[in-house]
């Protein structure tokens, strides 16, 4: 294999747990066991030679640098590849036991025939590309972590072969590793100035080919349902069940939810829900990518509220919206030859890439706000935040051949 180090690297990365946890988000990280990782990443680069490496002790954030090697005069622009060490909370990522499947036959996976976990064509399309490589797939028992410890492995196998060829002409290659993307804090104390890239790439995408610089505009909403709790054998006209209620809510919203929306349509999806009779509390996330229909998604669903406390009583349901990130394309389209050099990129490692909007957020979202444009790059793993997710070794190893194009092909024409 071309970077037989990157199977290497996911296959090491995805058995430690990194799960990062909502409940805890308002600590960075969430979870102290996305240190293990750092710390690993943070000793495997000053194994390289990486320069500036640095883990943030208080917030678990790991930093690194390749310097340039040009002689030409002219400064040839930092750029920076970033990747997040946290896996979803959704399914656990605890005591993952990969397994490869070689040559693989496009038909439907069994991964694990007891619990009927089977990993379907028809529901996960990429696939189909996949078949006749090779495949990293899960037990059935817990996700894969994919998203983004196969980015994270890209990154630092691209880093490997600059360190390890240092007569390869480059400028200077910034590295970032961020903990809590997954709960909406992966760049909340990401330093972008000691970072020092002029630019930067998530790679923390799917399929193969993938691109994308639009996302979201992104916000969370928690709802709260105040009930009325009595005998049930004497409730008549008395009780008022939250539990009832919160669901009465959902089925108020208009019927736009992950499960039959696509492309730019947007969403409102409830996450969590924690619920007794006298009291519930629902978790929502609001997505759209247009900036218009996302502020009126917001007034819908406090107007939603509203409507049924006029039915209920006063108080009953009570709203609290806050804002997540928005849209980068807003930032991103004013330098769009950020984007351009990584098509070209691909296009390189034989791939025709495919520019697409994001139906997500990455940390790329808010940098891209904080001065740092950060478009996504694709990382070949897909059925995220489940137990189907997989990832396709031989596309892994031709995104490691892309990161290195972006560096080369924005480099050339500064060694002169």
């Amino acid at each position: 294999m071309a970077y037989a180090k990157v199977i290497e690297n996911f296959i090491r990365y995805v058995k430690i747990d990194t799960q990062s946890l909502e409940r805890f988000s308002d600590k960075v990280p969430s979870t102290d066991k996305q240190r293990d990782l750092a710390i690993l990443l943070r000793n495997e680069l000053l194994e390289m030679g990486a320069s500036n490496v640095r883990y943030d002790e208080v917030h678990g954030y790991v930093y690194a640098q390749i310097p340039s090697n040009l002689t030409g005069k002219a400064k040839a622009p930092a750029i920076g590849f970033i990747a997040h060490m946290d896996t979803s909370e959704v399914v656990s990522g605890a005591s993952v036991s990969p397994r490869i499947i070689e040559n693989y036959d496009g038909n439907d996976i069994v991964l694990n025939a007891e619990l009927n976990i089977v990993t379907r064509v028809s529901e996960f399309p990429m696939l189909a590309g996949c078949k006749g490589k090779s495949l990293i797939v899960t037990d059935g028992n817990t996700l894969l972590g994919g998203d983004d410890k196969a980015g994270v492995a890209e990154i630092m196998a691209m880093a490997e072969y600059f360190l390890k060829n240092p007569d390869v002409k480059h400028g200077k290659i910034c590295i970032g590793f961020t903990p809590d993307e997954e709960v909406g804090n992966g760049v909340e104390y990401f330093d972008i100035e000691g970072f020092g890239a002029d630019y930067a790439y998530t790679v923390d995408g799917g399929e193969l080919g993938d691109m994308n610089y639009e996302c979201f505009n992104a916000a969370g909403a928690t709802l709260t349902v105040k009930g009325k709790s009595v005998h049930p054998g004497y409730a008549k006209n008395i009780m008022k069940n939250a539990i009832k209620l919160g669901l009465e809510f959902i089925e108020a919203l208009p019927d736009e939810r992950p499960e039959n929306t696509e492309g730019y349509e947007g969403f409102y999806h409830v996450d969590r829900i924690d619920a007794d009779v006298e009291k519930a509390t629902l978790e929502f996330i609001i997505r759209d990518h247009d900036s218009v229909k996302f502020e009126e998604r917001k007034k819908i669903f406090a107007r939603t509220a509203e409507a049924l406390n006029e039915k209920y009583g006063e108080g009953l349901f009570e709203v609290e919206i806050k804002d997540q990130y928005r849209n980068m394309r807003e930032m991103i389209e004013k330098e769009l030859f950020i984007v351009d050099g990584a098509a070209e990129a691909m296009r390189r490692a034989g791939v025709e890439p495919k520019i697409s909007p994001i139906r997500g957020g990455t940390d790329g979202a808010r940098l891209s706000f904080d001065g740092l444009l950060c478009p996504n790059l694709c990382t070949g793993s897909e059925g995220h935040h489940g137990r189907n997710e997989f990832a396709c070794i031989e596309d892994m190893e031709t995104i490691v051949e892309r990161l290195k194009n972006i560096v080369l092909l924005a480099h050339s024409s500064f060694d002169a």
